[in-house]
């Protein structure tokens, strides 16, 4: 698996190489890739009729952007580590589900590399330290090939947009982070190393393919 870290970018421009990377995938003319960045400020939302996790968007700091992962609204910026894997899923079980227990797994893992202990939430998707939520998800796939995927919220930094929003819609939630939790400044770049190291190490154990289906 080839790690790609981008730095910092705009959102439209990352949605820009996920799709390219998910068409070579699909034509055999690439192969599975983890995109590791951060955004430029921007809200996000799925394709969904009820838009209420963005409250009043006029009054929103920064643009927001709809597109096709699942879930409701989220804020994505600096501080923040997004992961986009680019994976083949017909290798490895066609399983949404087994895809989406995976990640988190491996952002519980990235935690207690960082000092922390965190956890899943009966009946929500995403990572907890408690009661908080660290991390979250939104995915897309097409012909089984994944796009989209996780944001780990890393430094204090990144907090104060989530106040505008209902954060992935869910009413009362409370957000942290790295910092936070553990009490001490983090460098950013070493969680974003980390990050690749421990999620390429994983997809070959935890999410190993299964086999050796042709990409349909």
């Amino acid at each position: 698996m080839k790690i790609l870290p981008l730095g910092r970018i705009a959102f439209p421009a990352a949605l820009e190489i996920q799709n390219r990377l998910v068409e070579e995938l699909l034509a055999g003319t690439g192969g599975e890739t983890l995109l590791l960045l951060e955004h430029d400020p921007v809200y996000t939302i799925g394709r969904t009729r009820d838009q209420s996790s963005l409250r009043e968007t006029g009054h929103l700091p920064y643009p927001v952007i709809e597109t096709n992962r699942g879930g409701q609204a989220t804020y994505h910026g600096p501080g923040q580590l997004v992961g986009y894997p680019i994976l083949d899923l017909n290798r490895r079980g066609r399983d949404l589900h087994r895809y989406l227990r995976f990640i988190e797994e491996f952002l519980i893992e990235l935690g207690k590399a960082n000092g922390i202990e965190s956890a899943r939430r009966e009946g929500l998707t995403g990572v907890w330290v408690g009661p908080r939520k660290i991390a979250s998800l939104g995915v897309g796939v097409r012909k089984w090939i994944t796009m989209h995927g996780f944001a780990l919220n890393v430094l204090e930094a990144a907090m104060p947009p989530f106040l505008h929003i209902t954060p992935c819609g869910i009413a009362g939630v409370r957000m942290t982070n790295l910092e936070r939790e553990t009490g001490r400044t983090v460098d950013f770049q070493d969680v974003s190393r980390q990050a690749g190291e421990l999620f390429a190490n994983l997809s070959d154990t935890l999410f190993s393919p299964i086999g050796n289906a042709p990409v349909s």
